[in-house]
């Protein structure tokens, strides 16, 4: 008996993911007017993911068990190449999916004769605050397409409002297999938003569906929650690596010169902070002083604080600065 090929292939990126896999799993399974398989790439995980991936196996559901630890990048590769579906569709093993959100999202990807499709998230954080939409419907039915230099410039660090990066993109399976596309697994951080922007230099056609479909939790210990100096540094060889594989016109070249001035400043900022933690009051100097930039990222409202202790290197910086407000952590996307 031969077997239908289904609609969509959900790839989840599985550590440790216990406590909400079964959750994540189940919205999958729950997509209405459309079939779907779901593929767990087990990261080599120590508690019972394994074993909540394997209790679905009667329900087209796939476990891949990886011999080592490569992070989300590399499991998200084992899971791709193991699908069959004509979509491919992202979803992280903490998050979860409403029941119309493929159909609605491939309704529209083929109204348009595009090969990608991002749609609103819905933003839940575990303290028990309403939910919010992360993107204002209107403003998103008014901008039908996703274009690279929009993509490219919305993803400069720190930036002070969410960017289109956060977004969770489907994928015509027969366009990224066409070309071979991976995902870096030399980045931990931001590997998402690589991914998409090669789809986008490569001609895909990005539209954007402005209902929410995509449940987007906010929890502590994600991976993409504490951004450090190594993270930066990975982002800044991805994208020159981008840049080697893709020819961009003048204004993704733009928006790309615009996102790598970005991530200089935020690597000259967390310098910053870790000479302010160390004391360093010559290293800080010398970072201000040949970083200006790196000062102003001092103001941003970032959740964690620095100790106390710090308060009397707070005029090092500026009269103005206040040092309670900035730490290392930010609320990036999720890996």
């Amino acid at each position: 008996m031969t077997q239908t090929q289904p609609d969509v292939s959900f790839i989840v990126a599985a550590y440790n993911a216990a406590e909400t896999l079964a959750n994540a799993i189940d919205s999958a399974l729950a997509q209405r007017g459309v079939s779907v398989e779901v593929i767990v790439a087990d990261d080599c995980s120590t508690d019972e993911t394994r074993a909540i991936a394997e209790s679905y196996a009667d329900k087209n559901v796939k476990l891949l068990a990886l011999a080592r630890n490569g992070g989300p990048a590399a499991a998200r590769n084992a899971a791709l190449s193991a699908a069959t579906g004509r979509w491919l569709a992202v979803l992280d093993s903490d998050d979860t999916v409403e029941p119309e959100r493929l159909q609605r999202m491939i309704e529209r990807t083929e109204k348009a004769d595009a090969q990608i499709a991002v749609d609103n998230l819905r933003v839940i954080r575990a303290d028990g605050t309403p939910p919010e939409t992360m993107f204002a419907e209107q403003s998103l039915a008014q901008t039908p397409e996703l274009t690279l230099p929009v993509f490219i410039r919305s993803n400069a660090l720190f930036q002070t409002t969410h960017n289109f990066g956060y977004l969770k993109p489907i994928f015509q399976r027969a366009f990224i297999e066409r070309h071979g596309l991976r995902f870096n697994e030399a980045l931990k951080v931001g590997e998402d938003y690589l991914f998409l922007a090669s789809a986008m230099a490569l001609g895909g056609r990005c539209v954007i569906e402005p209902i929410p479909g995509y449940d987007y939790q906010i929890r502590e210990g994600s991976i993409s929650r504490v951004l450090a100096l190594h993270h930066i540094d990975a982002m800044i060889e991805g994208d020159k690596a981008f840049l080697r594989d893709h020819t961009l016109d003048a204004e993704a070249a733009a928006a790309q010169e615009f996102r790598e001035r970005s991530l200089r400043r935020g690597r000259a900022f967390l310098i910053l902070v870790q000479n302010i933690k160390d004391r360093s009051i010559s290293g800080a100097i010398k970072t201000a002083w040949s970083n200006p930039s790196a000062v102003a990222h001092l103001r941003m409202p970032i959740a964690m604080r620095i100790h106390r202790a710090l308060a009397p290197l707070r005029q090092l910086v500026s009269p103005q600065t206040d040092l309670t407000a900035i730490d290392g952590v930010t609320r990036s996307r999720k890996g």
